[in-house]
This record gives structure tokens, C-alpha cells and sequence, in this order.
């Protein structure tokens, strides 16, 4: 979380920074860190809802340049929210912010807003060049700087918390870290940075000891104890310490200057944190407390607690990691194995760890109409369904067994069937943070003694975090299993057939619908045809003609890149300079930086909820093992494409008119409105959205019956899709490799 205050003093004092030339070296990158900084430090959109190709291009750049310079990078990401829940209120607030910070960007003024799939485009890239790549379980700083310790090179981040861990080879800040700008000979390149060692911090305050460090993050952090008893302590540290340093010669020191000169007076970590508690019992005297040895006790304890979390080991789990695959931490006791090693691989989202860890759900805020709906109202029956997997457990309690015949007994004598008591956002083993408590599933048929009842589960819940107006509010989101129940210990043994039938379910279509569809573009497809059900308002014909010239613009973009040059296929009538032209005719359409037309809220808000959907789709096809290839996401949505998509549609142009003279492109359009129509249509409508929408609290009813319009809607250009479909999709598959089949083959 940072320690408030550390990178300030620090770059405000550049002899605590050394200039280095970084080549020939490992390099642990902080890839959160990372995907942050390049994305809002390079003036990437975040208005439109990002532009993912842009933000490739960049990162395909960064780890060219890592390259160049013989820099071999291990990348570390975040997984879910620390079990301790220490940190939740911090996050609370960082999401309270960033809601308020989208509403200022749709009105035209500042913020900063992370479009919702960037992390997932950024794992996507760094799979696709072969960057070597961990997510941790929860939080990764102390995993990161163990890798670095045991490796004994730099760690590259922007978190303050790297100038506290004692790191052999150092921390690189990301702002002093001048990547796109190399130096040297051709084969001798270099990039300029600045580099951090504690050493120098340690003795520009008179040789204190390393040790003391921790203490001094832990004070002056975000995860301390009581913020009221936090603040009553800074404030007498500051005293102290301005009584026996004055500042270095200075008028005045910052807070954490003022504690790191208290901390200096001390030869360890124990004598300070025995003073800290003499400190905190005069206090409470003077102000008529009453003073414990307990709570002095605790308070130290506290201290030493959050003080461990910069201990670094001997040795890294990430290191086994990377050199034979064992996911870091071990087995873990709330996913199974499969998934536990997705999950390392980055191919699980957060939101998924969350929900089994938390039974929480943190909703990514994105720029909007704040007056409606918040976007994530839109996909909420995915991820009901999403939770309702997460629930079914192989150990849950099946009504043979003793308990459940009791409470089934209990129920004939009642004259009706008990519901076993459930969990709500609780548990109900006495155990927290332990995944979903056993439960019986809904609505099971068993005969007692000759006679049938039937027992039902008291409904279960995730606490979602999300949108209201302008607050952050948490509603209680009902879990809700498919119709096909799978148990989530066992779930890598199922048929692929079958977790591709739960996902085609939730999305509420078929799989022959997506027959015609390319491989990588059947996800997006579905979730489109979802989203023209379920958003509110309806969205417009203009709106799904542009997302589907946006998915027509990145298979020829991917294919312009990744396969036209070298193309090994004869394909009969391909022009792919034909194509090409196409490909620029669209890519003038893109609405430039500096542009004085002003945000189509009701334009962004759709877009905003589609993407919505494709996130929750996401997370559900991860959970499910990927029984359907992930799309190009760099290449799937380009939001200021995307809105001059739809600024050139309403000035009452033709689709078909921006792909003249290109025959696959014209086929591919065709094919996905057709696709899209069939998907949206009622007859491959599934009841599980239906019933999704009709539970989940505190929203007070907004968002709720999207399904009864947009049913079928093709809009213009959706006709003639239907004509030589089987011809157009042998033609297409020809450009994807056998490799690209068979990474799906589970």
C-alpha cells in the first residue's frame, strides 16, 4: 500500500539515488506497477474506454527495448485482496475515489481511470511474446522483493514499499527508469536509471540500523492498527523526534523525515518499539485513560506484526516458480489444484479469488452516465453464475448424510421442508476466510423413512463493491449455479464439452450459433448478443454495427501483423492489399487526441456496460478452464475507433460502405451481425439471465429488466449475413496455425 511520504523525501534528496547504465542483468518488474505507469504516463485514452491496440504497441515497445539491452524480465503480478482485511478500508477509499474521478472525465474535467481490461491485455502481451510471468495468490511486494533478494538483482516498481526492503541489488523507481531512450553502442545498449539502495538511506541517518526500516513503514503506512491511535502516535514521534534532530540544519521536516530521525537515536528494532508503548501509556494518562499492560502489549505486537511483512526469506517460492512451475505458496486450501496453477499462470482474475477468499466482489469503476445504472448492473447474472461455481463444493453435505437427514426429518415433522442454514456473506464452520461453507443444494428431492420431502439451502451471497449514483455501495449478490452444476474441487476433470455447454449457458445462446464465427472471436460474439439483451437502454443499431467493424478492424490488424507477410495458405480471391486499404480507411475514422468533439456519455455508458460484460465473461471462462478461446483483446476494442464508428454511422452512412473492395473483411462483417442476431435472439435466449436479474439487494430495483428489448435487432447492415457461410469460414480458418487450435485442447 505504500509508506506515505518515503518518495518525496527520497527524490527530494537525489543523492539517495544512484545513477546506473541497466544492461546484462535479471530484472523483477512489479507488473502492476507497470501496466499502471504505462498506461496513464504515456496519454493513452481513458475516456472512449481505452484503446488496448495503443497500449500493445506500447508495451510491445517496453519489452523490446528490455531486450535490446540483455535484460531478462520476470514479471509479478497481485492477485486477490489480503486475507487479513487490514488493508479493505484503504481500498474502499481508492474506489470511492476513482468513481468520482470517472464521473469528472465524462463531464469533460480531470481524472484518471484505468479502462477495465488493461490487466488483462497486459498478461495477453506478455504471454504472447513468452515474458516469463506469476500472478501471487494476494499481494506480491514481499514475494517480489524475496525473488530479488535470492536472485540479487533490482526489483523495478513505483510502490514505495521497495525503499523499505533490504534488497542486494537494489530498487529501480520506474519514474528515474528512462526505457524509451537508450544509450550506447549497438552492442553495448543500456538504459539510464536511478537506483536505491537502504544502505544510503541508512547512513545519510547516521548509520541506523536497516532493521528499524519496518518499523518506520509500518508507522507510517496505510495497514497500522487504529487510524485514530495511529495518528496520536505520529504526532508524538514527530515531537520527539524534531527535540532531538531539528531537521538536519532544516526550518522545518516532513513526517517521515521527523520519524526516521526518531528511529535513528535507537541501536534496534525492540528498544523502539518499548519506547512507542511508553509513549502511547503516558498519553492515555495524561488524557484520563486508563493505561493496561494488555493494551500496551497489543500495541506492539501490532507493530512487530505488520513489521514481518518486510522480512525477506532465505528463499523465494516465486523462484521455484519460474525454474519448475510450483505455483508460489503451495497448494493453496481455497482453490484446487488446476486452479491454483491457472491462477499463478495469470489466467484466473482476482475477481474469482475474491469471491472464494472474501465472498467479496471490488466492481471496476469506468467513465460513464453516473445517473444511470452503474455498467456492472448489465453482466451481473454471469457472475451470479460465476459464484454459484464457486459454491459447489465435492465436500458440500449431501442429504444422505446424518445432518442432513435430521434437519429433513425435522422437516417432515414440521409438515414442511427446512432450509439447512446457510452463509450470507458469513460462514458457518467458524472459520473465516475459508473459502464457501458447506451447503446442500438447492431444491433436492429425498425420501426419509418412505417419505419424500425436499430441503433447500438458505440463498448465498458475494458482496459486490460497486457504483450508486456517485457512492460506493455494496450490495449482497445472490449465488446462482447453473443448471448443470459443477463441483469446483474436480472441475479440471470435466469434459471440455460440458464446461463449454455451462458457458454457452450463462451467455444464454448456442454453440451453433458461433459455428460460423472464427475461434478467437466466438467469445466476443456471445457476449455481444448478451449484451444487446441485457444493457439498458437498448443499445442502438449504430452502437452494434460499430463494435462489429471494431472486431473486423482487429483480425485485420492481427493478421496484417502476425501472418499476411509470410502468409503460406493459397486462398482463393484474397486481395490483401485490398484488405489493407480497408484496414486504413477505418483507422482514419479514429477520433484524435485534442479532438474538440465533446464524450457521447450515452455512447461510452453502452460501450462501458459491453465491456461490462466481456470482463464477467472473462472471469467465467477462466474459472471454467478456458473451454473457449480468450479473444485478441489487444485487437477487440479501441473506444476512440469505436465512437468515430459511431459518429460516421449517424451521419446516415452505410457499415458496408467502409469495406468496399475488401471481400474477406466484407464477409467477416456479415458474418458476426448475422452471428450477433442469432446470439441476441430469444429462441437461443437461456433462462439463467432471467433468473439472474430478478435477486441480488441493494440496488434498489435499477438495472433490472434488460432482457425485454433489444431482442433481434441487427440494425443496419445485419441482412445477407447468412450467404456462403461455410465457404467464408474455411477461408478464415486457414489463417489461424494448428497451435492455435490445439492451446485450447483441454
Amino acid at each position: 500500500m505504500g509508506v506515505q511520504g518515503l518518495t518525496t523525501f527520497v527524490e527530494g534528496n537525489k543523492h539517495l539515488l544512484q545513477d546506473v547504465k541497466f544492461r546484462d542483468s535479471r530484472l523483477v518488474i512489479d507488473g502492476c506497477s507497470l501496466y499502471f505507469r504505462l498506461y496513464f504516463n504515456y496519454g493513452l485514452d481513458q475516456l472512449h474506454g481505452g484503446d488496448y491496440d495503443a497500449f500493445t504497441c506500447l508495451l510491445n515497445q517496453f519489452f523490446s527495448a528490455l531486450e535490446t539491452c540483455n535484460i531478462q524480465p520476470y514479471v509479478v503480478l497481485d492477485g486477490g485482496v489480503d486475507p487479513s482485511d487490514k488493508k479493505f478500508p484503504t481500498m474502499r477509499q481508492r474506489l470511492q475515489s476513482k468513481i468520482k474521478e470517472a464521473d469528472s472525465l465524462s463531464r469533460g474535467r480531470n481524472g484518471c481511470v484505468l479502462p477495465i481490461l488493461t490487466r488483462n491485455v497486459f498478461i495477453q502481451v506478455l504471454i504472447q511474446r513468452g515474458v516469463p510471468l506469476v500472478q501471487c495468490l494476494f499481494e506480491a511486494d514481499r514475494e517480489i522483493a524475496c525473488l530479488a533478494h535470492q536472485w540479487k538483482c533490482p526489483v523495478l516498481s513505483n510502490d514505495s514499499d521497495f525503499y523499505i526492503f533490504d534488497l542486494p541489488g537494489g530498487y529501480l523507481p520506474l519514474h528515474f527508469f528512462h526505457w524509451s531512450n537508450l544509450n550506447g553502442k549497438a552492442s553495448q545498449r543500456y538504459i539510464s536509471a536511478r537506483c536505491y539502495t537502504t544502505n544510503g538511506l541508512c547512513r545519510w541517518f547516521g548509520g541506523m540500523n536497516r532493521e528499524l526500516l519496518p518499523l518506520c513503514a509500518v508507522l507510517t503506512g496505510n495497514d497500522y492498527g487504529n487510524p485514530k491511535d495511529a495518528e496520536t502516535l505520529l504526532s508524538l514521534l514527530d515531537v520527539n523526534a524534531l527535540r532531538r534532530g531539528g531537521g538536519r540544519g532544516k526550518s522545518s521536516t516532513s513526517r517521515i523525515e521527523g520519524v526516521l530521525l526518531w528511529l535513528s537515536s535507537f541501536s534496534c528494532a525492540a528498544k523502539a518499539l518499548e519506547e512507542v508503548s511508553g509513549l502511547m501509556k503516558e498519553e492515555m494518562k495524561a488524557g484520563g485513560g486508563k493505561s493496561k499492560r494488555g493494551q500496551n502489549s497489543g500495541l506492539s505486537s501490532q507493530l512487530w506484526a505488520g513489521m514481518q511483512e518486510y522480512r525477506i526469506t532465505s528463499e523465494s517460492s516465486l523462484a521455484r516458480w519460474f525454474s519448475v512451475r510450483e505455483p508460489p505458496g503451495g497448494s493453496s486450501s481455497w482453490l484446487p489444484e488446476c486452479l491454483s496453477l491457472v491462477a499463478a499462470q495469470g489466467l484466473l482474475d482476482p475477481l474469482v479469488v475474491n469471491a472464494v477468499v472474501m465472498h467479496r466482489a471490488l466492481l471496476i469503476p469506468q467513465v460513464e452516465n453516473s445517473k444511470l445504472a452503474s455498467s456492472h448492473c448489465c453482466a451481473r447474472s454471469i457472475r451470479q453464475a460465476m459464484y454459484g461455481i464457486l459454491t459447489q463444493r465435492d465436500q458440500d453435505v449431501q442429504p444422505q448424510d446424518l445432518r442432513a437427514q435430521e434437519i429433513i426429518s425435522q422437516g417432515v415433522r414440521g409438515g414442511r421442508g427446512r432450509g439447512v442454514r446457510g452463509w450470507r456473506g458469513g460462514q458457518t464452520d467458524g472459520s473465516k476466510g475459508q473459502g464457501f461453507p458447506l451447503h446442500t443444494q438447492q431444491g433436492v428431492n429425498v425420501a426419509v423413512g418412505g417419505v419424500q420431502a425436499q430441503i433447500f439451502s438458505v440463498p448465498m451471497y458475494v458482496d459486490e463493491y460497486d457504483r450508486l449514483d456517485l457512492n460506493l455501495k455494496k450490495n449482497q449478490v445472490e449465488a446462482r449455479p447453473p443448471r448443470n452444476p459443477l463441483h469446483l474441487d474436480t472441475i479440471g476433470q470435466i469434459p471440455v464439452a460440458v464446461r463449454l455447454g455451462v458457458f454457452l449457458e450463462v451467455l444464454g445462446t448456442k454453440e451453433t450459433a458461433l459455428a460460423p464465427v472464427p475461434l478467437q472471436l466466438r467469445l466476443a460474439v456471445a457476449v455481444t448478443g448478451f449484451w444487446m439483451r441485457e444493457a439498458t437502454p437498448t443499445p442502438s443499431p449504430f452502437q452494434l454495427q460499430a463494435l462489429v467493424l471494431a472486431m473486423v478492424y482487429g483480425e485485420l490488424s492481427w493478421n496484417n501483423l502476425h501472418g499476411s507477410s509470410d502468409y503460406r495458405y493459397p486462398v482463393p480471391q484474397l486481395d490483401w492489399s485490398a484488405e489493407r486499404n480497408v484496414l486504413a480507411g477505418l483507422d482514419k475514422l479514429r477520433l484524435r487526441p485534442g479532438s474538440r468533439r465533446g464524450l457521447d456519455v450515452g455512447v461510452a455508458h453502452s460501450l462501458s456496460q459491453w465491456q461490462a460484460c466481456v470482463w464477467s465473461a472473462l472471469c467465467l471462462n477462466q474459472l471454467l478452464l478456458l473451454p473457449i478461446p480468450e479473444p485478441h483483446l489487444s485487437w477487440l476494442f479501441s473506444g476512440t475507433l469505436i465512437h468515430g464508428f459511431v459518429s460516421y454511422l449517424k451521419g446516415g452512412r452505410a457499415a458496408e460502405s467502409l469495406l468496399v473492395g475488401g471481400s474477406l473483411s466484407r464477409q467477416l462483417y456479415f458474418s458476426l451481425m448475422e452471428a450477433v442476431r442469432s446470439c441476441s435472439s430469444k429462441n437461443h435466449h437461456s433462462s439463467l439471465a432471467g433468473r439472474g436479474r430478478k435477486r441480488g439487494r441493494g440496488q434498489g430495483g435499477r438495472g433490472r429488466g434488460q432482457g425485454s428489448r433489444g431482442r433481434g435487432r441487427g440494425g443496419r447492415g445485419a441482412r445477407g449475413g447468412g450467404r456462403g457461410t461455410d465457404e467464408f469460414n474455411n477461408r478464415f480458418a486457414l489463417l489461424m496455425s494448428e497451435e492455435e487450435y490445439d492451446e485450447f485442447d483441454y
